[in-house]
């Protein structure tokens, strides 16, 4: 038996109706059952059959960094001698696996912008599916990056290489064409979204809803007091955090108009502090420079990584979309999302009409309604952001709804996220169904 979606969901807008996700998501205690013809691992005997692993990866980005670094620590917990290689981040290469290039070289977004790093991307998976094909891992995943993994992956099975793609594309939402693409590419899809499934068997791909691991990680209840004391924030501080992407692409379009938005916030809010969790020393680079050419931005601390203590300490937060809203959504902060792609990309999208649901943000496509304020491309400016985000924390009773909703939702994605992932991965490949 399969869990399906509520019958009144709009076929190609999956979403959640009643009050919460957590109504459409069986008890954790049940899941298992109603999972029982996909491959999720049945027994500790069952796992034990695998003694050694190879895994080929490619991680795009920073979060893929994270997903990955937390996905081979799983697979090592089941199978201890696990070997793991690919493109990778530092969280990966921490966690054991070889890096032959770095998961920053895959972080950039729309159509375009792909276009202009294409003959190096080319190189890149050129290289990489000699190397694949030449050392024959147990299995491939590629963690996020469709636009790069998904043509990896295909090529990979064609030479009788199974494949697994972490993280599902976004097909749900737009050019849903791409979902036969998957069908040729993948032996499985793990979903970190729990409406995912759903769309993947009306089309015949094998997709195992596995949870998400960053809601394993946090924590239901974040400890504010101890992250203000790490940062140096005084307990009544009020304190916004300003995430501006983790891509240099994001923060290039997004991190004039996230400091303009800190000064706009600090001329009605003079004792108001900001903090800023930056991806990489590229991206921090980037922020900065940002930062220096504007006039009259407040003080801003700027921190290498560290966006989960930097939301935890937060009172709220303006983030670019992207996974950085989930862990806004699941550190329990109000926010303001902004998105703003490449001018020619932004035209496409909105002239051949292909995105398919009303909202783009994590925390909104989730709860099925607008939550939080969303603003897209032309929309974005620092005065914008910065009423939108006034006006968010001085609701308290949209802040109470809120919370309440976020906390649901992160219960309901609240999984064993990697475990799961890693325990499909076993069981795909041993062949189980």
């Amino acid at each position: 038996m399969r869990w399906r979606n509520c019958g009144r969901w709009p076929r190609h807008v999956p979403r959640f109706e009643h009050s919460s996700i957590s109504s459409a998501v069986p008890p954790a205690a049940s899941y298992d059952e109603r999972l029982c013809d996909a491959c999720v691992a049945q027994s500790d005997s069952r796992t034990n059959v695998v003694t050694t692993l190879s895994v080929g990866i490619v991680a795009g980005e920073s979060s893929g960094d994270t997903l990955g670094a937390g996905l081979i620590a799983a697979l090592r917990a089941l199978v201890p001698n696990v070997t793991c290689f690919g493109v990778a981040g530092p969280k990966m290469v921490a966690a054991g696996c070889e890096p032959w290039a770095a998961s920053e070289e895959l972080a950039m977004m729309g159509f375009t912008e792909p276009l202009f790093h294409l003959p190096r991307l080319l190189r890149l998976r050129s290289m990489l599916i000699s190397r694949f094909a030449a050392l024959r891992p147990d299995v491939f995943v590629g963690i996020d990056a469709p636009a790069f993994n998904l043509g990896l992956e295909r090529r990979l099975r064609e030479k009788g290489l199974k494949t697994v793609q972490y993280v599902s594309p976004q097909v749900w939402a737009w050019r849903q064409g791409r979902v036969r693409t998957i069908a040729r590419a993948c032996d499985l899809v793990l979903c970190l979204l729990p409406f995912e499934t759903e769309f993947y068997s009306q089309h015949g791909v094998r997709a195992v809803f596995v949870g998400h691991p960053l809601a394993d990680q946090i924590p239901l209840e974040v400890d504010r007091v101890s992250a203000r004391r790490e940062l140096e924030i005084e307990s009544g501080t009020l304190l916004i955090a300003l995430l501006p992407g983790s891509r240099m692409g994001e923060v290039e379009r997004l991190g004039a108009d996230f400091a303009a938005a800190a000064a706009w916030i600090a001329s009605r809010r003079p004792h108001v502090r900001f903090v800023a969790p930056m991806a990489s020393p590229r991206v921090r680079a980037a922020f900065e420079s940002r930062i220096a050419s504007l006039p009259a931005v407040p003080d801003i601390i700027v921190l290498n990584g560290q966006a989960q203590r930097a939301l935890a300490a937060a009172d709220a937060a303006i983030v670019a979309s992207g996974t950085a809203t989930l862990e806004t959504l699941l550190t329990g902060r109000p926010m303001v999302v902004a998105y703003r792609l490449s001018a020619l990309t932004a035209f496409l999208l909105r002239t051949l009409g292909i995105v398919k649901v009303p909202y783009f943000s994590q925390p909104n496509l989730l709860v099925g309604r607008r939550l939080v304020p969303e603003f897209f491309q032309e929309q974005v400016s620092g005065s914008a952001l910065g009423a939108a985000l006034l006006q968010e924390i001085e609701d308290t009773r949209h802040v109470s709804e809120l919370t309440a909703e976020f906390r649901r939702v992160h219960e309901a994605l609240r999984r064993g996220g990697a475990q799961r992932a890693a325990s499909a991965i076993l069981d795909c490949v041993r062949g189980d169904r």
